[in-house]
């Protein structure tokens, strides 16, 4: 077996499940599910139809590249958002959602025998540490806190750790606090990776949830390329179909960036065997086509945003978030008591910060934090807001 297997951590929602073990929450208190960060907002009509439109195609092996019509839907759908070009022949790949893409991305990028180091956020996306670890990396994080407003801070890194460094996960829109990364966050980090040679793996599956609509967030392709690189050299972004669509079950996304790095890419993945499905494929173009299903995915969660901290602000200190579907709560106990004891008394399941996040620099900087994830029907995280007020009143 890989030796490295031992290296993993259990999944948040294993020890979410240990930590619920054997308590019995009210009966008369109908469950309410806010740990997990899964869209219930209902898959947009005209995707479903595309999907079964090309039902037929499903007889067919697709190629690991995917159709040239994917490939220049996506390239035209960040030229629009993003404002850059992108060449859809040679800096696109489609893949089967982010989280695969994510994972086998370090498995392809990483020599393993040069001791190398891959720079996180903490708190983070599992999958970062899970592939680092697996690579035969080290993980090095980069505590995000309310000090920092919960994003890395980048000039707080030493050179030696950069000269070890081979891969950056940023993530923007962050997961779990919604935070944001400026024009100036991203021009550090690129001029860093510059210097250093390192590729940074830009995860912006929440780029099109956002609070202002005349502001939406920006990307790491779009950075780079107002700085000059228009190549993308050592840029790779990752988005998905998940939260932009409610496509969670479609696993459909792409990765887009430096040619070189994605030529090598494909080779990889030619072996890996992860080639999106024809119907999917087709599905997706219908997709990333269409926005006005997404601007009524923003209102729909910009309306819960309202009604949750409408509730809340006079218990609790929280703010909507910039962007994401997340609450990152402030907790006035730990973190873990706050979820065992909230699930307890009002049935209501949140997600314990700290098993996002590991002790590093001698703190665990999601302590005493949980993450809301505001997926639930508007009346149900309404509903949740009202017990989560009369949990904390009764502390």
């Amino acid at each position: 077996m890989n030796q490295n297997l031992t290296l993993l951590h259990p999944y948040p929602f294993e020890k979410l499940a240990q930590l619920k073990q054997g308590i019995i929450p009210p009966a008369d208190k109908s469950p309410i599910m806010l740990s997990i960060g899964e869209p219930t907002h209902a898959t947009p009509q005209f995707i479903k139809d595309v999907l079964i439109e090309n039902l037929n195609s499903i007889s067919n092996y697709p190629t690991t590249k995917g159709i040239p019509e994917l490939r220049k839907a996506i390239a035209s759908w960040l030229e629009k958002r993003f404002a850059c070009e992108v060449n859809p022949e040679t800096q696109v790949l489609p893949v089967n959602g982010t989280r695969e893409a994510l994972f086998s991305f370090a498995q392809c990028l990483i020599d393993s025998t040069k001791n190398s180091l891959v720079v996180m956020p903490n708190p983070f996306y599992q999958i970062y540490e899970g592939a680092a670890l697996l690579a035969g990396a080290e993980p090095y994080f980069l505590n995000t806190t309310a000090e920092t407003s919960y994003l890395p801070d980048f000039s707080s890194v030493p050179a030696e750790i950069w000269e070890r460094c081979r891969l950056v996960y940023i993530c923007s829109p962050a997961n779990p606090s919604g935070s944001v990364m400026s024009a100036e966050d991203f021009q550090t980090v690129l001029t860093l990776a510059e210097k250093y040679d390192f590729v940074i793996a830009s995860d912006e599956c929440y780029s099109e949830l956002y609070d202002d609509e005349a502001h939406p967030p920006i990307g790491l392709l779009e950075v780079a390329a107002k700085m000059g690189n228009s190549d993308f050299k050592r840029c790779v972004v990752f988005h998905s179909l998940s939260k932009r669509s409610n496509c969670a079950g479609l696993r459909s996304g792409f990765v887009a960036g430096d040619a070189k790095i994605l030529e090598n890419y494909l080779s990889y993945r030619t072996y890996h065997g992860c080639a999106m499905s024809l119907p999917t494929q087709y599905a997706s173009i219908a997709a990333w086509q269409d926005e006005s299903h997404v601007v009524e995915n923003r209102r729909l969660y910009r309306e819960k945003f309202v009604a949750f901290v409408e509730i809340l602000h006079d218990v609790c200190e929280i703010e909507k978030p910039a962007a994401s579907f997340y609450i990152w709560l402030k907790t006035p106990m730990s973190d873990t008591d706050f979820t065992q004891q909230l699930f307890a008394q009002e049935n209501v399941t949140v997600l314990a910060g700290s098993f996002l996040s590991r002790e590093f620099a001698g703190i665990n900087p999601a302590a005493d934090h949980v993450r809301i994830a505001l997926v639930a029907p508007l009346s149900e995280c309404i509903e949740a807001a009202k017990r989560i007020k009369n949990f904390i009143h009764n502390l």
